[in-house]
């Protein structure tokens, strides 16, 4: 089954083409990692296929075109966590993630046992059940962004969009993300995650991405998608490329010479 379709997908921003005709179908049980220099274009697309950015071409999510949508029955078809980590109100951390649930109930009842088991669950996935009752601005940066993490598992969605989500994270829970990102794929639904880390994207996702100036420039298996050529023309840097554990290695270790060989 085709969870998200995209066709001929154009955006601008303030008069500037920032996305160029990109296409690429994504099946359930993927996890897809969004790569690309700063200013490729990565935000924008996840925000465009939200609909949230004025675009040519066709977006469809299961089948159906977003633009089709209301927003309360997008989310309940894919959840977005934005680059942003702000938390204004001093409510409890349980709230948060709470409210992730809201799309799938009617305005003003109460949560149902499934409600709870699902808030719970996203909760332990990402370890911030011991702090439940504290007010999430009290939290530290690391912490806010998990909540925010829980939050969108929480809307249990077939599909979640993540822009920059193992931003601020230390490696421990970057790795439990990334991991509970595949186990995600693994029953059945998928993830789209910009990401800067390249060794992080490597090692875990298992479809790669690769935008450039707008253009989708490489799309496939992280071992096809990350070669020392490319890292070279798209990132200018130099990598080491190897294997640990029957998964692919990638560490940038110096800028690349243009004028070399």
């Amino acid at each position: 089954m085709t969870l998200l379709s995209v066709k001929a997908l154009s955006a601008s921003l303030a008069g500037k083409e920032i996305l160029k005709d990109v296409s690429f179908d994504l099946p359930a049980g993927e996890f897809v990692g969004l790569i690309g220099p700063n200013g490729a274009g990565k935000s924008t697309l996840l925000r465009t296929v939200l609909g949230l950015t004025p675009h040519r071409g066709e977006v469809a999510i299961e089948g159906r075109a977003v633009a089709s949508m209301s927003a309360r029955e997008r989310a309940r078809h894919v959840a977005y966590l934005p680059q942003e980590r702000d938390i204004a109100w001093p409510v409890p951390v349980e709230m948060i993630v709470a409210l992730g649930r809201d799309v799938h109930r009617p305005v003003f009842s109460r949560q149902g046992v499934a409600d709870r088991e699902i808030i719970d669950r996203a909760m332990r996935r990402m370890e911030v059940e011991a702090f439940r009752d504290r007010p999430a601005t009290e939290l530290s940066g690391g912490e806010k962004a998990r909540v925010l993490i829980a939050r969108a598992l929480a809307q249990d969605a077939p599909l979640l969009l993540a822009d920059e989500p193992a931003a601020g994270l230390d490696p421990s829970h970057q790795i439990m993300l990334m991991k509970t990102f595949a186990a995600l794929a693994g029953e059945g639904r998928s993830v789209v995650a910009s990401l800067h880390d390249l060794g992080l994207a490597a090692r875990w996702c298992s479809r790669l991405i690769l935008l450039d100036k707008g253009r989708i420039v490489a799309d496939g298996p992280p071992q096809t998608v990350l070669t020392r050529e490319r890292l070279r023309s798209v990132y200018a840097v130099d990598a080491h490329l190897g294997e640990a554990g029957g998964k692919p290695v990638v560490m940038p270790l110096d800028l690349a010479d243009r004028n070399g060989p």
